[in-house]
């Protein structure tokens, strides 16, 4: 993404990164205020673009509170129509992440979209959320202290401030007003921009993961822009919170129920021949009395709790075997086979880059009273996954206000959407999908996350169905693996 700023504090910001060679001179572009001029499409430069791919560029404020003031350039590109005589209109994904960028994405997945384009344009754009670091101060992408499970107010206090204060540091030294300004509904608003310079009276999308925020903020927002909403392993935003953990932790637990299900089957298990869950369970309570050092060539040494083998589960329980194998290792003393994956998590998702990217959704604990009522739940639903989230805790560093919280969705002025999800989170996009009358989600029954780019044909086929001719599954549908 091309990063322009304009306006009283941006023009010294421009000429600098201009000189300093971190701003190109992009194709013509528009800005999608009153009356905004139609995009300029051109071939796409660079390495492995795909056949026919084609790029525009679009300037937007970083503020829409502001709109007269700083602006940024978004990049974009669309996949054009094959059937021109039949097409339908134009199909905007969104990228998840959160930071993803849509074009990159796009051209490693192109030939996903080969049946969708005969009826549409198939847009995308790196949005604001795929900022370049030389867009914002080093401060800004620094590692986090990383988190802990408070064991009473005065700690959780304590990490939230150390938190607050990497935060506050980076949004001083912040000169574009970008780092607060990385919110769903500032992206919302640039969709609708993008829409507007395409000509369209309505759009059709595609949103996956983190990629559901913005989304939903768009069908809030613009309810009647809307003529179809694809979504694919997304998390239910309106929903809250409360409600993401509740859902996530009684996935995990029915998967984990699976996992101690098939150790007891299977002679290779680490843990054949005993209770994995009292194993799993033993190690959590032990790490917590005594953390368990570790070292990763990448990250450095730390010390592994009950709180950080759980952020480990959810990284690891894909492979049940190396998992079992790993949780041998951790509860004789070894914790090797987690230190790369949780370290690395600590260091990366305590960047306050990362926290302006996914807390101003309202994914974080704003109070104590919070933390411990997500605790309360957390015991109720989890024996094996007994504490708090991590968003949850990286986000109780944020104390400026939640820009995007959650809110329902419109009951009236929306169409059906299709929702999509894997075994781990079809229980997401099915809550949320559940909202919107006449709606219907389909089930992979498998591991894995984004299915249309990711998963099988089956998949692909409902969605483009679905955006094509509005015809959603029957209910109960399900994609075998």
């Amino acid at each position: 993404m091309n990063m322009i700023f304009q306006g009283r504090r941006g023009k010294a910001l421009a000429a600098g990164l201009v000189a300093a060679g971190l701003v190109t001179s992009p194709v013509p572009t528009a800005f999608a205020g009153q009356g905004a001029a139609p995009l300029t499409w051109e071939a796409c430069a660079g390495e492995k673009v795909p056949a026919g791919m084609e790029c525009a560029t679009i300037q937007v404020p970083i503020d829409w509170s502001r709109p007269g003031e700083n602006k940024i350039t978004l990049d974009l590109a669309r996949l054009p129509v094959t059937d021109p005589a039949h097409r339908i209109g134009s199909v905007f994904t969104i990228p998840g992440g959160p930071g993803e960028d849509g074009i990159a994405s796009m051209k490693q997945f192109a030939d996903r979209y080969t049946a969708l384009r005969r009826r549409f344009d198939v847009v995308t754009s790196a949005p604001r959320s795929s900022t370049p670091k030389e867009a914002l101060p080093a401060s800004c992408l620094k590692p986090g202290p990383g988190v802990s499970e408070p064991g009473d107010r005065r700690e959780y206090e304590a990490q939230s401030k150390v938190l607050a204060r990497a935060v506050d540091t980076c949004r001083k030294e912040d000169r574009s007003g970008l780092f607060t300004r990385l919110d769903g509904l500032s992206m919302a608003r640039d969709v609708e921009a993008i829409r507007v310079a395409l000509g369209e009276e309505r759009l059709s999308f595609m949103a996956w993961s983190a990629g559901g925020s913005p989304a939903t903020a768009y069908a809030r927002l613009f309810p009647h822009r809307i003529r179809a909403m694809y979504l694919d392993g997304v998390y239910n935003q309106p929903g809250g919170k409360l409600l993401w953990d509740r859902m996530s932790r009684r996935s995990f637990e029915k998967r984990f129920r699976g996992f101690v299900g098939w150790c007891a089957r299977t002679s290779t298990c680490a843990l054949h021949g005993e209770d994995a869950g009292k194993v799993w369970r033993k190690l959590l309570r032990d790490a917590d009395r005594s953390p368990i050092p570790v070292t990763s060539a990448r990250f450095g040494e730390g010390k592994l709790t009950g709180f950080h083998l759980q952020v480990a589960v959810g990284l690891s329980a894909a492979d049940p075997g190396a998992f079992a194998t790993a949780v041998d290792k951790a509860r004789h003393g070894d914790g090797s086979a987690f230190a790369d994956n949780v370290l690395g998590l600590l260091a990366v998702y305590t960047q306050p880059i990362v926290l302006a990217l996914r807390c101003p959704d309202g994914l974080g604990y704003t109070t104590y009273a919070e933390h411990r009522e997500a605790l309360r739940e957390a015991g109720k639903i989890s024996p094996d996954m007994p504490y708090s989230t991590f968003d949850g805790l990286v986000c109780s560093g944020w104390k400026i206000p939640v820009a995007n919280p959650a809110r329902p969705l419109p009951v009236k002025g929306l169409p059906p959407f299709l929702g999509v999800g894997s075994q781990t989170d079809f229980p997401w996009t099915d809550s949320l999908t559940r909202t919107i009358p006449g709606s219907a989600s389909v089930l992979y029954d498998g591991p894995g996350h984004v299915m249309y780019l990711t998963g099988s044909s089956c998949v692909v086929e409902h969605a483009d169905r679905y955006l094509t001719e509005l015809k959603l599954p029957p209910a109960g549908t399900v994609c075998r693996a």
